[in-house]
């Protein structure tokens, strides 16, 4: 991170988050020896810069009955990025998409809660180019945050 962007301060305060997204300000305060506004003013300007872009739970997958996780790969022709990126945006499914380097143009992560749900969205979305789909079995590591 640039030093521009965030100080020392601004760090500490991730970090609080990054370990439980719901602290409460008055906690983060308390733990940083700050008053509460200052962290709420702090906490405007990293959601304003765009640092903070949301909160979130993690729910464990295991709540759902038979659910199938998979990475999908997916070489997307130029001309039709646009329309698989909406139809990818608006899917309910994919829980993440990233650009990348390589033979494919696109990793998404996917859920379903059948193989017939699997098929249909892998159907629908080698209309736009050729993919690849890898079943996750089990999960290793989890989400985690980035060292600050």
């Amino acid at each position: 991170m640039k030093n521009n962007i965030v100080d020392e301060i601004d760090i500490k305060i991730l970090k609080l988050l990054q370990d439980d997204a719901r602290i409460s300000i008055k906690s983060i305060a308390n733990k940083l020896y700050l008053s509460a506004p200052t962290v709420k003013t702090r906490l405007d300007s990293l959601k304003e810069k765009g640092i903070i872009k949301g909160y979130y739970v993690e729910i464990d997958n295991s709540v759902y009955e038979n659910i199938i996780k998979c990475f999908v790969e997916i070489e997307v022709a130029p001309n039709l990025k646009d329309e698989l990126y909406k139809i990818l945006i608006d899917s309910p499914n994919v829980v993440e998409c990233e650009r990348v380097t390589g033979e494919y143009s696109l990793i998404t992560k996917v859920i379903f809660k059948n193989t017939i749900e699997m098929d249909r969205f892998i159907n629908k979305i080698q209309y736009y180019g050729k993919t690849r789909t890898q079943i996750i079995f089990s999960t290793i590591i989890n989400h985690r945050g980035i060292e600050l």
